[in-house]
């Protein structure tokens, strides 16, 4: 009964035992379970973290990146505006320096250059009815200088002859002329223009009002003086090279002005060789007084000195008649270098009409 009793209380404990190690193991495997998942836990909170600092590393880097960016347009921003504030700084200053000279200019009487727009030249050929086949002569100066006289001289026509321009005391030509020459032998075309007061056209103004800039060549007749009309027109041509001639008309009432003033009376009884000595003395005066006049004129001008033309009308016109007048100056110079610049002219075109048709027969 005894050893009964201790078997049975040996398995008991043995059981007990058996349970307790069970659930030992049981309780480990629990244990190990759980540490495994907080390993696994820890693990992944490491690997976030270690993606939350990749992340923020490379934000960072992003945003340093923004800012160095920014920072480099800043600093080209910066470089533009100084840029633009110097430009605009020289801008200024060339502005000021051209202020000034204008205001200088003005004073002293230069007036401003004005250039014509490729619009403003077709309009202007357009108006004086241009051609290519055509010699354009103006007969431009201040108003009262004998300019439709000299057209109809070079016409070969009295101011009284039917197709004549219009002449008279006072300015008569208000709009420009157009004439045409009579003989077909010489295609010229002969434009009367406004004289320099008339209009309201300031002197500086005229050279550009008037349209000069299409013409082949320009006639600047004057009468009593030379002016800054005169001056200005000179100074234009040189900038479009057009050939310029300057005239000075009524020769023969200048020179019998100068005769008078050296005591000659029609109404005194002097010998014919007086007379002709006396118009000799003054025409050479009077020619001597006009070229140094136009000299100084030219040289204070700043302008190459150039032959001055001294001419009447009506011994320009007995030229043109081919008559033989006795008191010729410069008459028939004149019209011998008026011809030869047209045909100069006229030589270069059908040299150039040639060249352009070879080219395009190649």
């Amino acid at each position: 009964m005894a050893m009964v009793q201790a078997e049975r209380a040996a398995n008991e404990a043995r059981f007990l035992a058996e349970a307790a190690a069970q659930a030992a193991t049981e309780e480990a495997k629990q244990r190990s379970a759980e540490a495994e998942e907080e390993r696994k836990r820890t693990i992944a909170v490491q690997e976030q973290a270690k993606k939350d600092a990749q992340a923020a590393q490379e934000q960072a880097r992003k945003l340093e990146e923004t800012a160095n960016e920014e920072k480099r347009k800043a600093v080209a921003a910066q470089e533009s505006a100084n840029a633009s504030k110097k430009a605009a700084e020289e801008e200024v200053k060339v502005a000021n320096i051209a202020k000034e000279k204008a205001e200088r200019e003005l004073k002293e009487g230069i007036q401003p250059v004005v250039t014509p727009t490729r619009q403003e030249v077709l309009a202007a050929k357009r108006k004086v009815q241009y051609r290519e086949d055509l010699f354009h002569f103006a007969v431009a100066g201040v108003a009262g200088g004998g300019k439709s006289s000299l057209i109809n001289a070079f016409r070969g026509l009295r101011n009284k002859d039917i197709g004549s321009a219009a002449t008279g005391v006072t300015e008569t030509t208000l709009t420009m002329a157009r004439y045409g020459n009579a003989s077909a032998e010489y295609p010229y075309v002969w434009y009367d223009i406004p004289g320099a007061g008339t209009l309201k056209i300031p002197d500086w103004q005229y050279f550009n009002a008037q349209g000069l800039y299409v013409f082949d060549c320009i006639i600047i007749l004057f009468d009593n003086r030379f002016t800054m009309t005169d001056i200005a027109i000179l100074s234009n041509c040189r900038r479009f090279k057009i050939p310029t001639y300057i005239v000075r008309s009524k020769a023969d009432q200048h020179i019998r002005n100068v005769m008078k003033d050296m005591g000659y009376d029609s109404d005194d009884d002097e010998s014919e060789d007086q007379k002709k000595k006396l118009y000799q003395t003054a025409r050479q005066q009077f020619i001597q007084q006009t070229r140094q006049s136009v000299k100084d004129n030219l040289e204070n001008a700043n302008i190459p000195d150039q032959r001055v033309y001294i001419i009447s009308n009506e011994t320009m016109l007995s030229v043109v008649k081919e008559k033989r007048p006795k008191k010729v100056i410069d008459e028939i110079d004149l019209l011998n270098d008026l011809i030869g610049e047209a045909q100069i002219r006229r030589a270069r075109r059908d040299e150039a009409d040639t060249t352009t048709k070879d080219k395009e027969s190649m």
